[in-house]
Parts: structure tokens; sequence; C-alpha cells
């Protein structure tokens, strides 16, 4: 008979084994996160503190952090990355809900019809949607928003050439766009809501308001609160937008963080300063995220 330590060692034995193989199964995805996330920000940490050349680079120490702190093209990056993503997160996940429960009462085939359209724009090419919509804001009378405005009298609009109006017009830009993953989120977690919940409300002869407001806001507090923080980390890395659109002009009233980045690195070759940049842009947004978590998730339960 086996005994009992021979028992205990062959479970060992198994239990290593199937740690071998789940850690042979991960392994292209440990190396490729390896290749292209983990290295990437490391080296980023060190080029930060250097005057990058691909040949002979000088340690700087802190230079390229003070001279970012010094920039007021940076502050202002930042005002407008935080003007944007103040005008475009919240409005995102009202008509993200508000689409959802749209959606929610139709059959099943609807739903999926309806999760197609909306989720559509996401995965057309940027460069294409980007055309379509510099198209929408021409200055000529043929863009469609000077049409419109047109109907009450108006004169044409230069909506992407004015420091007025540009940031406005990225704004409507997303508002309009690219809410397809948000929605199909929002109605996963309606349908997780039990039944029995709306049942006991209209016994009690709760109106659909009322039904919202004590049901479905509070059960969708975890789903809200994801949505809010993603959208938050994808607002302060805008960067397609608005190099598509109107390239951080006029005058700059477009530049957004990541547009930043992208031009000190790749249009004047200050990598040092470019990566130092984005490990400040990084420490913004998990200070935020944090912040976030801390105050808006005290009541979520997961």
């Amino acid at each position: 008979m086996q005994t009992a330590q021979q028992a205990k060692t062959g479970r060992k034995r198994r239990i290593r084994g199937d740690g071998v193989w789940g850690y042979a199964f991960i392994a292209v995805a440990l190396l490729v996160y390896a290749m292209f996330t983990a290295y990437p920000v490391v080296s980023a940490f060190f080029i930060s503190f250097q005057h990058y050349k691909p040949l002979g680079s000088t340690f700087t120490g802190f230079d390229n952090y003070a001279a970012t702190f010094r920039d007021p093209l940076f502050w202002k990056s930042i005002r407008n990355t935080l003007l944007y993503t103040v005008l475009t997160v919240p409005v995102a996940l009202v008509l993200s809900f508000c689409v959802a429960i749209l959606i929610l009462p139709l059959k099943r085939r609807l739903q999926t019809t309806f999760k197609a359209i909306y989720y559509l724009p996401v995965v057309a090419s940027g460069v294409a949607l980007s055309v379509v919509w510099l198209w929408i804001f021409d200055p000529m009378p043929a863009g469609i928003f000077n049409r419109f405005i047109a109907v009450v009298g108006a004169h044409n609009q230069n909506w992407l050439g004015s420091s007025a109006t540009a940031m406005f017009s990225l704004v409507i830009m997303a508002w309009l766009s690219s809410h397809g993953a948000s929605i199909i989120i929002y109605l996963a977690a309606l349908l997780g809501v039990d039944e029995s919940y709306y049942e006991a409300a209209e016994l009690d002869g709760a109106t659909f308001l009322q039904k919202l407001w004590h049901i479905v806001i509070p059960f969708l507090k975890p789903t809200t609160l994801f949505l809010l923080v993603t959208g938050v980390i994808g607002s302060f890395q805008v960067f397609q937008n608005a190099f598509l659109m109107t390239g951080g002009g006029p005058d700059n009233a477009t530049t957004m963080v990541g547009l930043l980045i992208f031009n000190n690195a790749f249009k004047y070759f200050e990598y040092g300063k470019a990566a130092a940049q984005s490990l400040i842009l990084a420490v913004i947004i998990a200070g935020i995220s944090l912040f976030q978590f801390k105050f808006l998730g005290k009541d979520v339960e997961y």
C-alpha cells in the first residue's frame, strides 16, 4: 500500500507539473508583455535622465524634468487635457447608459443588431473617421455643421481653424462617436440585474424613474466606476483626434499631453524630455485613478 509520505510526494509532483504547464501556456503572453510593455517603461525611466542619442547619450540628472516643469506649453497641454476630460467623459457615460437603457427592452436579435451598429465605429480606422469629421467641420458651406447653422441664418465657421471653436469641435467629435464598448458593458451589467427586484418594485407601485434610481443605478455602480476610470485614462492619453484633426493648433489650443510628447520625441527629437513627460503623465493618471477608487468607490461592491 502507498504510504502517506508517498501520497504527499505524489501530490507535490502533480502540483509542480501543473505549475510548469501553467507557466508554459502563459509564456508567450509574458514574453510579449516584457518586450512591448515592461522593457519600454524601464527604458523610458532611464532615458528621462539623459540627453538621449542613439549613440553617445549623456546623463543629465533631473534636467529633463526641470525643463518640463518650466515649459509653459506643458502646462497648457495639461489644462487642455483636463478640459477635454471634464467635457467628454461624463457625457460619454450618460450617453452610453441612456442608449443601453433604450436597447434593454428589445428582443435579443435586435439587441445584437444595435450592439453591432454602435460598436462598428470602434473597429473602424481612426484615420477614416477623422476624414469624415474633417468633412463635417469643413469651413466651406459644404460642411455639414455650416449647413445646419446656415438654416438659422448664421455665418460659416472655421470650426477647426479657430482657437475659440477647435477644442469644442474635438469635444463634439468625442460626444458623437466611439461609445460602442461602453454601451455593450452597460448592457451586460443591466442584463445581470435580477428581474425579481423590478417585480417587487412594481408591486410597490414604483415608477420607471424610481426603479432607475433605486435599483439600476446602485447595481451599476461598479460598472460606472470602471468605465469612469478607464474613460479618464483614455482621455488623458488622447492623441489621434488632436493629431489628425488640428495638429494641436491653432495657437496650441488643442495640444494635448500625448501630442506634446509625440512632437518632442519625433518632431524635435528630444527623447529624454519626451520620456520625462510621459512618466509625469503616468504619475498624474495613477494619482487620479487612486483618487477615483478612494472617494468614488467607497460603497462599491465587486
